[in-house]
């Protein structure tokens, strides 16, 4: 005891003897740590309604960090492969991260992200007759409460999508939200009984989706404006190492996009002349002029040749044979045409003097052509052009006649199809020096939408040569179409400037012929990515107008069902 006591009196007296010296090291460093400048907290950006983006801010490192990418789950597939093609080291944790790549918000983005603007589309099968939704209809069908435009439908999107749309606009309601691989999205909507919409981004667009607008904004519109759009989303890179992944800006470059417009049957001649003459040449564009117009490209099948000497149209006129008259090329100059096709069996009606002044007018305008010219290896050369990137080929034939209509090495005239080994050859130089054809045809004229055998079999067959789109120019109604291999067949759009207000076989009377389709097509860094079906209705013999809404869904109808897609 006496021993533990000696002790615990060293003990004391080494502590007072200390004492001073320890609260003398504590106050010093206390005095130059506090003459140091703090180090800057950094505050993460927040989406909209306050929650914080899952940026985690790394702790302070006392050593310098090797180079390590970390990317949140939100990361589209396309961002991720472009910066992993970098080769930068993946870090095991975003705090361990040099550089990332996360979702983030526009509105308060730190001066040191790098901004990346993606594109969601929303879509929907083909044949799909809804045309687009409100501004906040997708987030009530997200919620589990949608609104008519898509009650009784199911929205479905890839993983990586569901992960961007809950961190902005929280957990979808119960069962409101379904999700599929992105390679078998299209599949399962196609193959489903029920309607169904789904969220993709715009580099995963292709000709079997229809793209809705939301909010009157589309991103395959010429017009898309991202800033209005709900389906804009910002994702950010940020640390050292960004300026070294390649990023993009936007996955949806307007300088690549190119808009090709493709129409039906036009003949201004009988009752279409008549009318010009009585109401204007630019008349009958009026109603549709803008749909044509703001094209990057316009074609126009104009079948009839302009000849100096042609007589002033007669609205009953009964013979087959026609011209029309040289002003008349105003019309096609107001609505925009840039290529004309001219496979038409009526290039000849007026003798080879009328063709080659035809075919001067069109040159001297700068108006393209092709499927007829000066000769046979005139006619028969495609009309190619570079657009935005985009690499786009015309090339066409007339398969029906008559014999007197088709060009020979001395004669000018439509390129005859022959056994189609030409036009297979020449599809295949196209696509080799990496060209996207699109090829047309003046095949026999069938009054009815149900595309015949023989036409079928030849439509496949240059689509198995390497067309991309193939479209029937004779029709004067609208037929069926078909997605067939990668490509897309539309059999006969119907008639654009042409008179028939009405036909009659034996005792049947229609009006079908007033019916019209306007294809637009949608090219996107040298690919064909979409297509949108215009609809008008032909008034006064000459003026096509954009149809209701009842007569749009009645004709979509038809010709969905005759597709056998309904």
């Amino acid at each position: 005891m006496a021993k533990e006591k000696y002790y615990l009196g060293l003990f004391h007296t080494a502590f007072r003897r200390l004492t001073p010296c320890l609260i003398g090291i504590f106050l010093f460093s206390y005095l130059l740590t506090a003459c140091l400048p703090l180090e800057p907290v950094p505050v993460s950006p927040t989406l909209p309604g306050g929650s914080v983006i899952p940026v985690d801010t790394p702790e302070p490192a006392v050593t310098a960090l090797p180079p390590g990418l970390w990317m949140d789950l939100t990361i589209p597939n396309q961002l991720r492969q472009i910066a992993l093609a970098a080769d930068i080291p993946l870090a095991s944790s975003s705090p361990s991260a040099t550089t990332r790549l996360v979702l983030t918000d526009s509105r308060n983005l730190p001066s040191d992200f790098y901004p990346i603007t993606w594109i969601y589309a929303f879509v929907a099968p083909f044949p799909t007759l809804t045309e687009g939704v409100g501004t906040d209809d997708i987030r009530l069908a997200w919620g589990g409460n949608p609104a008519p435009a898509l009650a009784g439908s199911q929205l479905w999107m890839d993983e990586s999508t569901l992960a961007v749309f809950t961190a902005l606009w929280g957990e979808p309601g119960l069962d409101a939200v379904n999700t599929a691989p992105a390679d078998i999205l299209r599949e399962t909507l196609w193959s489903s009984q029920k309607p169904g919409f789904a969220i993709i981004p715009f580099e995963n667009l292709e000709p079997r989706w229809k793209v809705l607008t939301v909010g009157g904004q589309s991103p395959i519109h010429k017009e898309f404006e991202p800033s209005a759009y709900p389906l804009t989303v910002t994702f950010a890179c940020v640390g050292k190492d960004c300026s070294n992944l390649n990023l993009p800006g936007s996955n949806r470059d307007s300088s690549k996009l190119t808009v090709v417009v493709m129409t039906g049957v036009t003949a201004l001649v009988r009752g279409t002349a008549w009318t010009m003459e009585q109401k204007g040449i630019l008349y009958p564009g009026r109603d549709i002029r803008d749909w044509l117009r703001k094209a990057d490209i316009t074609h126009i099948s104009n079948e009839i040749p302009f000849a100096q000497n042609c007589p002033y149209p007669d609205p009953n006129q009964e013979a087959i044979a026609f011209c029309s008259d040289p002003r008349y090329i105003e019309l096609l100059e107001d609505v925009g045409a840039d290529v004309i096709e001219m496979t038409g069996n009526h290039f000849q009606d007026w003798g080879s003097s009328a063709a080659y002044n035809t075919i001067d007018m069109y040159r001297q305008r700068g108006l393209l052509y092709y499927g007829g010219g000066s000769d046979l290896a005139d006619s028969q050369k495609p009309v190619e052009i570079e657009s935005n990137g985009n690499r786009i080929a015309f090339i066409g034939c007339n398969a029906s006649g008559p014999d007197y209509a088709w060009a020979t090495p001395s004669q000018p005239g439509a390129a005859p199809c022959g056994d189609f080994t030409w036009m297979v050859n020449e599809i295949a130089r196209l696509r080799s020096e990496g060209f996207l054809p699109i090829v047309t045809f003046q095949y026999y004229e069938y009054y009815t939408p149900e595309p015949r055998p023989n036409q079928v079999h030849d439509f496949e067959l240059v689509a198995d040569a390497g067309a991309i789109i193939v479209s029937g120019s004779q029709a004067h109604v609208p037929q069926a179409m078909e997605f067939y291999n990668g490509t897309f067949i539309l059999y006969g759009l119907g008639n654009l400037f042409f008179d028939q207000m009405f036909y009659q076989i034996g005792n049947v009377m229609s009006t079908d012929t007033r019916q019209e389709l306007i294809a637009r097509h949608i090219f996107y860094d040298n690919k064909y990515i979409n297509t949108e079906l215009l609809t008008a209705m032909l008034e006064d013999r000459s003026r096509p107008r954009p149809m209701t809404g009842q007569e749009r869904v009645e004709l979509l109808n038809k010709l969905f069902s005759v597709s056998g897609w309904k």
